[in-house]
């Protein structure tokens, strides 16, 4: 009991503590599995593990095939997670490069590294497969720690992000191909006769079939609201193990296949029911991540470590970081628009992740159990591979930026929240002059009508995290909020300004704040007389944006009195010499103005006048 408790407890905090760091989950999952497991051994009074999975008859906490049930039957749920993320109109909307990355890409990765396991390691070529095939998948998880801090080009994050995505299922559904494979074949004594292929062809019949019919069967069911809302998580649960099982009696090994199937077929559906399912998939596969590499890495002994220390496994790593990954972005990158710099960055940041290492030890031991020769390398090498991934990448990713010349000075995104009428006027204009901007909103209407514009709009509730793990905002340094709630502005800059506020973080003034010039808040947009509704009533009148030419200083003031004084017309930015654009706070005296700089005001013409 006090083994599962501390399982459970310790993987809860790497968790936490991942949270805390910003570092991917699984190194320290997998860090605390091995110094609980193996390395326990070293220091241990009985020369025992801390922690041990397998029960030999004394020890352990699961019996030989408990383990491996519970680890299949969990490997299986966050495999189903990772098919219902998996989208038709997503890979149709991604640009070719990521279509590339996530298809060529992988055959070139699948090709390469079993070449290089081959040859290097000793493996057979089945094993060599399922080893390259096992390590084409990055993940989300791995990448978006990893970048988070990293102010680089959005057309860079949004690769990189978009790959661990999309890859995750397609990756994992490669594997489970090539280890059924090779399961057949060894239940045929590794000969890939006519019978081996008819029982392959009819594990991949059964686990096609069967994963569709139920993803049909279920979706039917939720259209003709046959199953209660409170009910909904625990079917969908009963359900991925059922088929799992289901699958697995039809045909052995078929079971993963179908529910991988299941989920990128339910993932394609336009359910809104499904969205609530894949929060709730997402906390089970936390939890049985956390227990999962615990278990999995303490499973590992000392000899499967002794496996992998030598120069075989350095060379083929180094093969995997310096040649394979390279290989494989270049060809998907060959005439697009990213710089020989961006590849290069690319290609050095593509860490393995949890599916990778869940689907390794899973098939690792059970091909060891069926006795296929050197079966027993693929857990300890695909481990080796992510955990040096992980740590090669998250220590050296902002160095890598700086020396290929792709992490940015400065942030000059601006993030502009809320996305109503006036917002996307002023948003379209610092688009037509170079600056990125980003609208998020909760309001549909108001997104659709951005992108309408033409604009990057995001649907988004701020009260949630979602929008600090979107690494595609890294190079955000203004924030903006122009929303109508005083409430929403003032938790916009308070909550979202330490991570995109780096430059700048300004709200509109409120109507109470109006009232009370003397206890005006610093951090206003514009002016001190301008809320929300009066901005509102200016852009409906008068939607344009003007600009009028600065002299010097005393005279910017005069025209900031003027526009001030204007009931229809509001300061918005200044433009330097350089064409650059400067938002103006409402206390902008201490702005430095030149002569030969512009000032944008929103709303009326006006024919300035000055004594």
């Amino acid at each position: 009991m006090l083994e599962l408790a501390g399982i459970i407890i310790l993987g809860i905090l790497a968790q936490w503590f991942a949270w805390k760091l910003k570092i991917p989950a699984i190194l320290p999952l997998i860090l605390i599995g091995l110094f609980v497991g193996p390395i326990s051994t070293l220091f241990s009074e009985d020369g025992n593990k801390w922690i041990e999975p397998l029960w030999n008859g004394e020890i352990g906490l699961f019996p030989e095939e408990r383990l491996f049930n519970f680890v299949s039957l969990s490997i299986a749920l966050i495999l189903f997670e990772g098919g219902l993320t998996l989208k038709k109109e997503e890979i149709k909307s991604v640009g070719p490069v990521i279509y590339k990355l996530i298809t060529l890409g992988s055959f070139i990765t699948l090709i390469t590294a079993g070449v290089a396991a081959h040859y290097i390691i000793g493996l057979n070529w089945s094993l060599s497969l399922l080893f390259s095939a096992l390590i084409i998948v990055t993940g989300p998880t791995v990448i978006t720690p990893i970048l988070r801090n990293l102010a680089i080009k959005k057309d860079i994050s949004t690769i990189l992000k978009w790959e661990g995505i999309l890859i995750d299922p397609i990756g994992a559904l490669v594997a489970v191909l090539v280890y059924e494979f090779i399961s057949v074949g060894s239940d045929h004594g590794m000969r890939y006769t006519q019978d081996t292929l008819i029982e392959f062809g009819k594990i991949i019949i059964i686990g096609f079939s069967i994963g569709f019919t139920s993803a049909y069967a279920f979706s039917m069911a939720l259209k003709q609201k046959m199953i209660p809302h409170y009910l909904l998580n625990a079917i969908v649960l009963a359900l991925v193990l059922g088929v799992f099982v289901l699958a697995d009696l039809f045909a052995h090994e078929s079971g993963l296949l179908a529910v991988v199937i299941m989920g990128m077929v339910l993932g394609n559906k336009n359910i809104d029911a499904l969205k609530e399912v894949l929060y709730f998939k997402e906390t089970i596969s936390i939890l049985l991540i956390s227990i999962l590499f615990i278990l999995l890495s303490a499973n590992i002994d000392i000899s499967d470590l002794e496996l992998i220390l030598n120069w075989r496994s350095f060379v083929l790593f180094m093969i995997v970081i310096l040649i394979v990954r390279p290989l494989g972005v270049f060809a998907s990158t060959k005439n697009s628009n990213l710089k020989i710099n961006e590849k290069i960055f690319i290609s050095w940041v593509g860490p393995r992740g949890i599916v990778a290492a869940g689907i390794a030890s899973l098939f690792g031991i059970k091909l060891t159990m069926q006795g296929v020769e050197n079966a027993n390398y693929i857990t300890p090498l695909v481990f080796m591979i992510v955990l040096g991934t992980v740590l090669l990448n998250a220590t050296t990713a902002r160095l890598f930026a700086r020396l290929t010349k792709v992490l940015l000075k400065t942030s000059e995104g601006i993030l502009i929240i809320g996305a109503s009428l006036p917002a996307r006027l002023i948003a379209t204009y610092l688009k037509e002059n170079g600056r990125r901007v980003a609208l998020i909103d909760s309001n549909l209407n108001h997104i659709a009508s951005a992108k309408k514009d033409n604009l990057e709009a995001i649907k988004c509730d701020i009260y949630s995290d979602d929008l600090m793990e979107n690494i595609e905002l890294n190079d955000i340094g203004y924030l903006m909020a122009l929303t109508g709630s005083n409430t929403i502005n003032k938790y916009a800059i308070d909550k979202l300004g330490p991570y995109f506020g780096e430059e700048g973080a300004l709200r509109l003034i409120s109507s109470t704040e109006m009232l009370d010039p003397s206890n005006n808040p610093k951090n206003v947009l514009f002016s001190q007389t301008d809320d929300f509704i009066n901005i509102s009533k200016v852009v409906r009148d008068y939607p344009n944006i003007n600009e009028a030419e600065i002299t010097s200083k005393e005279q910017y003031l005069d025209l900031l009195k003027s526009i001030n004084n204007e009931l229809k017309a509001v300061p918005l930015f200044i433009k330097n010499n350089q064409n650059k654009i400067q938002i103006i706070p409402s206390k902008s005296e201490q702005l430095s103005i030149e002569s030969g700089n512009k000032l944008m005001y929103l709303g009326k013409k006006l024919d300035f006048k000055f004594d």
